[in-house]
């Protein structure tokens, strides 16, 4: 019996895949359930399983788009499995024609003489820079003449005999996917960013405090996201509207925080999101961060997992990034860019002190969030993180961290 693999569909509103890589070959024996290939999807990387044991046969390549529903493969399950050799397989030797070699045609010789030139076009010359020897000479024997030196143009570049090749990459449907996204956000908002900065002395003296045992306790660390997302939940009840998007002529606000966080992945940006992060403690989200890293990392995140979200965190600081204007997710509303921290000299009742500095940005779509708002949200989210105990652990920081 032949069976016909066609691709399923990995998500709601995905119509098309591209075969990013066949992990079997053509004629090979396959399991059922038994890896066949990679997918990339606008949102991520898939794998295909086998419906069924048998020869497999393919019917599409590497490379190719192709839709919802379309066959990929066939398997013939009637075919029966190989039995083993132990004979090693011999190496295919492959020869090839011998190219023929073609010689180029040598360049005619210039005549020089010597790379003179007369008093008057050395002059010119020495103005401009410019070898004589450089100059292709209309006087007799090459002589550069001064009408030569007057038309003589500085080279714009000299050649170095190094490596000048360039090499085509095709780009991955999900690198396609979020370059069109990237472009229709800038198209399509009002798009707005503000900045401030960060003193991080509080959450590195808490860290620094209770991180090991924070960690002994719930085999997470204690990290900057933890803190972050839970100053952006409680700035984000203060002010609804950044917590909205545009629906058609509506505006649509959610009673729910979503978080997207940016993560780098193997096959480039991804934003998992953390659900309902307005009920987790800092234990909850960062074993969330965590799991969903790991899986963005591994290739193994869903499409689900990347699904909705209400606004989304990104951090560039992990990459050396001091200062970005990030870039809104539609059809959200906002997101916060994250920046390294580095120790800068500041005012502190009227004293020069040294502390860790964070610059943050809100990126908003200045259509349903004016700048008021914009503003007091990102204050918002500044005065947490510099009182983390007091606005974000009730005063209680032993319970807040769950130790």
């Amino acid at each position: 019996m032949i069976l016909e693999m066609k691709v399923p569909s990995p998500g709601e509103s995905i119509t098309e895949v591209e075969i990013a890589e066949w992990l079997v070959q053509d004629g090979d024996y396959v399991e059922k359930d038994q890896a066949i290939a990679e997918v990339d999807s606008d949102k991520a990387t898939l794998e295909l399983p086998a419906e069924a044991s048998g020869i497999i046969t393919l019917k599409a390549e590497e490379g190719d788009a192709v839709e919802v529903g379309q066959v990929v493969c066939l398997i013939d399950t009637s075919a029966a499995k190989p039995e083993g050799s132990s004979e090693e397989p011999k190496a295919e030797v492959k020869t090839e024609a011998p190219k023929a070699i073609v010689e180029a045609p040598k360049a005619e010789a210039k005549t020089y003489a010597t790379g003179t030139a007369s008093p008057a076009a050395k002059k010119i010359l020495a103005e401009k820079g410019i070898e004589a020897n450089s100059v292709s000479g209309s006087g007799k024997d090459g002589r550069v003449t001064k009408d030569d030196a007057v038309n003589a143009v500085p080279s714009m570049g000299t050649p170095t005999g190094g490596n000048r090749g360039a090499t085509h990459h095709k780009m991955s449907m999900l690198r396609r996917k979020v370059a069109e996204r990237l472009v229709e956000a800038k198209n399509t908002t009002a798009m707005l960013t503000t900045f401030n900065e960060v003193n991080m002395t509080p959450i590195f003296e808490l860290r620094k405090q209770y991180k090991e045992e924070f960690k002994a306790k719930h085999g997470v660390g204690l990290g900057f996201m933890s803190f972050f997302s839970l100053a952006v939940v409680r700035a984000l009840k203060m002010y609804p509207a950044v917590n909205s998007m545009i629906d058609g002529k509506q505006m649509l606000s959610y009673d729910f925080v979503d978080i997207s966080i940016a993560v780098s992945g193997p096959k480039g940006l991804m934003v998992p999101v953390i659900r309902n992060a307005e009920n987790l403690t800092f234990r909850g989200v960062e074993a969330e961060v965590k799991r969903l890293a790991l899986r963005a990392r591994d290739g193994n995140i869903t499409v689900d997992e990347m699904t909705g979200g209400t606004f989304t965190i990104t951090n560039g600081g992990v990459f050396g990034s001091m200062l970005s204007t990030p870039i809104i997710n539609p059809p959200q509303s906002g997101i916060l860019g994250m920046h390294n921290i580095i120790e800068r000299p500041i005012a502190v009742n009227g004293n020069v002190e040294i502390h860790p500095m964070m610059y943050v940005a809100l990126s908003y779509d200045h259509r349903i969030i004016d700048g008021k708002e914009s503003v007091g949200f990102l204050v918002a989210v500044k005065e947490a993180l510099e009182s983390p105990e007091e606005l974000l652990m009730d005063g209680n920081l032993k319970k807040a961290l769950e130790l």
